[in-house]
């Protein structure tokens, strides 16, 4: 089974969270998944709800700050072993193409 989530670590203040964001990121590093971030958060891998969580955890207490704003959304599909890129693929196919824009 693959548990696939998108995270979203951010101190609340003003200014940039770049460098509060990168230590969520980092703390990833420590536990069984894979991940990609993106300008809207983070999607994990991980083998199981357990392991998914406690990444999440660990993510979410590496951002310092007086007030921490976490969103998380998981996707358990139980009866199936399929990656993240999979469903990304099956779009894919639906369209014809990759599921982005041209970059200009």
């Amino acid at each position: 089974m693959t548990v696939v989530a998108l995270l979203s670590v951010a101190p609340v203040k003003e200014g940039s969270m770049a460098a509060d964001v990168a230590d969520a990121v980092e703390a990833l590093e420590d536990f069984d998944v894979t991940y990609e971030t993106n300008p809207m958060g983070t999607v994990i891998e991980a083998p199981n709800v357990e392991e998914l969580l406690a990444a999440v955890g660990a993510a979410h207490t590496a951002v310092d700050g007086d007030r921490v704003g976490t969103f998380l959304k998981i996707d358990d599909k139980r009866a199936s072993d399929d990656l993240a890129g999979e469903k990304v693929d099956a779009v894919e196919r639906e369209l014809g193409r990759e599921a982005r824009s041209d970059e200009t």
